[in-house]
């Protein structure tokens, strides 16, 4: 019985931390990740202004419907029938900003 118990409260425990995972970056930590990325190559004082510039800079505002459709309709000049319905599909349902 004492096995048995004792077998019970160690699946338990790995199954809980099995189950959390790392946790998620804040905004600022991904706001780091990316402006070091950016700022590789740059040194010294060129790379102390960039981060600052980087760091403090406000995210940019979301795109509207109608400023994907703009952008969208250009990127798909050329395009035809089912090639640009599927197109046009893919770029207005994308979460990236225009």
């Amino acid at each position: 019985m004492k096995k048995l118990i004792i077998a019970v409260l160690a699946l338990s425990c790995s199954a809980a931390f099995a189950a959390d995972p790392a946790p998620a970056k804040t905004p600022q930590q991904m706001k780091m990740t990316t402006c070091n990325k950016e700022a590789e190559g740059k040194k010294g004082d060129e790379r102390k202004a960039f981060m600052k510039q980087c760091l403090s800079a406000k995210p940019a505002a979301p795109a509207t419907q109608q400023d994907k459709m703009k952008t969208c309709n250009a990127d798909a000049a050329g395009k035809k029938g089912d090639e640009r319905k599927a197109f046009m599909k893919e770029c207005l349902s994308s979460k990236k900003a225009a």
